[in-house]
């Protein structure tokens, strides 16, 4: 173009125009619709701005954020941190540590990479998920971290994660400056869970006719001593979760169905939640818009499971299942029986259950709970597509008592250490 055509001036007049007007990365566009429309101006429209100038909003960079874990027997007090991680950046990206790293550094995981992946994905506030990630960040991988994942920070809980030589697993990510805490929650960790069917396989070998019924109770209201070791060194910790209304509406979604939506409903205890929940979820959510998950009262599950049952109390159970991405809504404390006053109440479409279940023969027994929405004729029962329950996971540590039982004995120690000598943290 010639310097000195009238074009040439319109478009230093232009780049004047601009370079007075940006502020803050915005374009202001106050006076450039008469401008552009200008018949001596070549530009007429968007498209035709020079040097890929536009009036659109330039897009802020996301914060990406990294946690790892081995998310095994995976808890609410997983989703939390991982809720709390997520309040941190814009993006989550969750590093799953590989069974193999998890057997050098803790001992045998209860559930193998598949399932944990199942599990981490299916979290609310998670975005992208890496597999086999390492136990310790090394500097390779944080590297790839900043580099390949475009991560801004690495998150962790304040309680101390130490390697089998003694050394801080994110001493790298401190010194790089890239290193944010977060607050952990109180009251759980995978091994008081384990600990907890480790006392319940314990007791219940001790002494089969005694009434046992009073072991769940000291878990879910923090009865009982503070650390049981039942003369094995166990270390088992009886949990003190206090629930709050607060926790409650954080893990929440806070919105009801709209106004045509199809409503799913299914129930059941979701103790230990586990990959088999996650995946029937994942199907009845598909049947429909909303999606009601009814969990029952401790009390049920434990007339309808043994005394030992459940492991995890009404409160618990009920954050895993609302961290759920899949899960619209939760009914805490919902009847064994779905009543026709329910189904209208929440103007319910379908009633579902799975083939894979703890009570699997419901149909048989007298006093049928899904009676009446059979009657409707909207009930379904889904082909579970994992065969695991929450027995499943019992028996898994039962079948590797002495290993858990000395995963347990080194992790209480720390465990210990942790609860005698915290402070309090801001944050949750």
């Amino acid at each position: 173009m010639d310097p000195d055509s009238p074009n040439s001036d319109n478009l230093r007049s232009w780049g004047k125009f601009v370079a007075t007007c940006l502020i803050g990365g915005v374009v202001v566009t106050l006076g450039a619709t008469a401008l552009l429309a200008s018949s001596s101006s070549p530009y007429h429209g968007d498209s035709q701005l020079p040097l890929g100038i536009s009036f659109r909003r330039r897009k802020k960079k996301p914060v990406r954020v990294y946690m790892d874990g081995c998310f095994d027997m995976m808890h609410y007090g997983h989703c939390n941190a991982l809720r709390q991680a997520r309040a941190l950046g814009d993006q989550l990206v969750v590093g799953v540590v590989s069974d193999a790293e998890i057997i050098v550094n803790k001992g045998p995981p209860v559930t193998p990479l598949h399932e944990r992946m199942i599990m981490v994905k299916a979290v609310k506030w998670v975005d992208e998920v890496i597999p086999d990630a390492p136990y310790a960040i090394t500097e390779d991988f944080m590297k790839k971290l900043f580099d390949e994942y475009n991560i801004d920070y690495i998150i962790h809980g304040d309680d101390p994660c130490v390697l089998p030589d003694g050394t801080d697993a994110y001493a790298l990510a401190k010194k790089a400056g890239r290193y944010k805490q977060i607050k952990r929650t109180e009251g759980v960790s995978s091994t008081d869970i384990v600990g907890r069917m480790l006392l319940c396989v314990r007791e219940r070998s001790i002494n089969e006719s005694h009434n046992h019924s009073s072991l769940q109770r000291q878990f879910s209201h923090g009865h009982g001593q503070k650390f049981d070791d039942g003369g094995s060194g166990s270390g088992t910790r009886v949990s003190h979760f206090l629930p709050t209304s607060r926790r409650i509406v954080q893990f929440s979604n806070g919105k009801g169905p709209g106004q045509d939506a199809r409503i799913v409903y299914i129930d059941g205890a979701f103790d230990l939640f586990h990959a088999g929940h996650v995946e029937i979820l994942r199907l009845a959510k598909e049947h429909g818009d909303f999606l009601f998950v009814g969990i029952h009262t401790d009390q049920t599950v434990s007339a309808k499971r043994g005394v030992h049952r459940p492991i995890m109390n009404l409160h618990e159970r009920s954050l895993s299942v609302l961290a759920c991405r899949y899960v619209d809504e939760v009914i805490i404390g919902a009847p064994w029986e779905v009543s026709r006053d329910m189904i209208t109440t929440f103007n319910i479409s379908l009633v579902v259950h799975g083939t894979v279940a703890e009570n699997d023969d419901f149909q048989k027994e007298s006093g049928n709970p899904y009676d009446v929405p059979i009657s409707m004729g909207i009930f379904k029962v889904l082909d579970s597509p994992l065969d695991i329950t929450t027995t499943t996971i019992i028996k898994r540590i039962v079948a590797n008592h002495e290993a858990y039982q000395k995963r347990n004995e080194k992790k209480a120690a720390s465990e210990k250490r942790y609860y005698e000598g915290k402070s309090f943290v801001t944050g949750d």
